[in-house]
């Protein structure tokens, strides 16, 4: 009798704890779909280099700048992506689903890409953590959020050899951004 009471109290027990876990995914992944004209700066670490920008979201497209070691535009969306170096005046066009910054506009635009992930949450941070594979290889990302409020903190990125990591700060929501900023074209064309 004694070992009934405790597996019902195990199942119980367990059955709590994976529901909080879906509740807090899909709290996270209804926050980053809300992130629309939203930005932030942030800080960029690949192991070799440290870079600074910002990132802006819009409803369909992302346009990140980054101002430091160089001054370089990248704006995407789902099928098409723009490079453009200020310092060289050079542009190129891409598709971001053959590079990483498919990961970074499939976390923002895709709420299905946390499905199967994993959540970790310590004191007052939260962690979702997605494995798998894609046509770009092995990856392993982390989302790390501030808890109550939650707030986007850091993403991290193994893909591969490729390590990539971006923290965030200085977040503003509900931001008004003309029509032509997140237009993919040469933004020399503005001037």
């Amino acid at each position: 009798i004694k070992f009934i009471y405790f597996l019902i109290f195990f199942i119980s027990i367990t059955n709590l704890v994976e529901s909080a876990e879906e509740n807090k995914i899909e709290l996270i992944k209804t926050y980053l779909k809300d992130l629309k004209y939203f930005s932030a700066s942030f800080i960029q670490n690949d192991n070799i280099t440290i870079s600074e920008g910002k990132i802006f979201i819009d409803e369909n497209r992302i346009r990140v700048e980054y101002n430091s070691p160089s001054k370089i535009l990248i704006i995407l969306d789902k099928n098409k992506g723009m490079y453009y170096n200020y310092d060289l005046d050079e542009d190129e066009f891409f598709n971001p689903n053959d590079s990483p910054a498919w990961f970074f506009y499939d976390i923002f635009n895709n709420p299905n890409f946390f499905d199967n992930a994993k959540l970790t949450i310590l004191s007052n941070n939260v962690v979702l953590r997605k494995i798998g594979d894609g046509e770009l290889g092995s990856f392993k990302i982390g989302v790390f959020f501030e808890d109550k409020p939650l707030i986007l903190r850091m993403i991290k990125l193994n893909l591969d050899n490729e390590y990539l990591e971006l923290s965030f700060f200085n977040h503003k929501y509900n931001e008004t951004f003309n029509k032509r900023f997140f237009k993919l074209i040469n933004p020399s064309y503005f001037d």
